[in-house]
């Protein structure tokens, strides 16, 4: 850890705010009928895993589960390399009429969940979106919000969030660096 790192969230605390996030996420849909659950490549996936899982284990039963790429929905992604890398969409359920819970680890401008928004529905008409994320750092540029938060704080655009995780091979921690520039 460097003196321009700091932890926002440790191991325990990202744990206790997804227990939460699960809890909140059964509440508010009045139980799990019709209810899936899409991670967002890449640390949404992971994140999404997670909630399926304790949602699993408080309502006794699995949501269906899948996998969103979205490198070829992004604004931004000539910006970031002249060829994208795509990969796979694991979506094995139909959307249509479902309740889907979009998952992604941090949201920041907005423009990711746009992406997201944007090839979800080339697959199908979803009854309903909401968007689960644990860190929502401000600062939108579109008018985005999550229905589900694991850590808000107000962000610089000189800041950065980085979500570290242990399917990735690094312990699970939320790191706030700032950039001296």
């Amino acid at each position: 850890m460097t003196k321009n790192e700091k932890i926002l969230l440790n191991a325990q605390e990202m744990d206790r705010a997804l227990t939460r996030m699960a809890h909140e996420i059964i509440e508010h849909s009045k139980g799990i009928k019709d209810l899936a659950i899409i991670g967002i490549r890449t640390g949404g996936v992971y994140l999404a895993e997670r909630l399926r899982q304790r949602i699993a284990a408080i309502e006794g039963v699995m949501l269906p589960f899948g996998i969103l790429d979205i490198n070829l929905y992004r604004d931004d992604w000539s910006r970031l390399t002249q060829h994208p890398i795509v990969r796979k969409t694991e979506i094995p359920f139909p959307v249509d009429q479902k309740d889907i819970i979009l998952v992604d680890d941090v949201i920041y401008t907005g423009r990711t969940i746009r992406a997201a928004l944007d090839a979800l529905t080339d697959l199908g008409r979803p009854k309903r979106i909401q968007l689960a994320v644990l860190v929502d750092r401000g600062r939108r540029e579109l008018p985005i919000q999550p229905d589900y938060v694991g850590l808000s704080i107000k962000t610089s655009s000189k800041e950065h969030v980085n979500v570290y995780l242990k399917e990735e091979g690094t312990p699970d921690c939320v790191v706030l660096t700032k950039n001296e520039n």
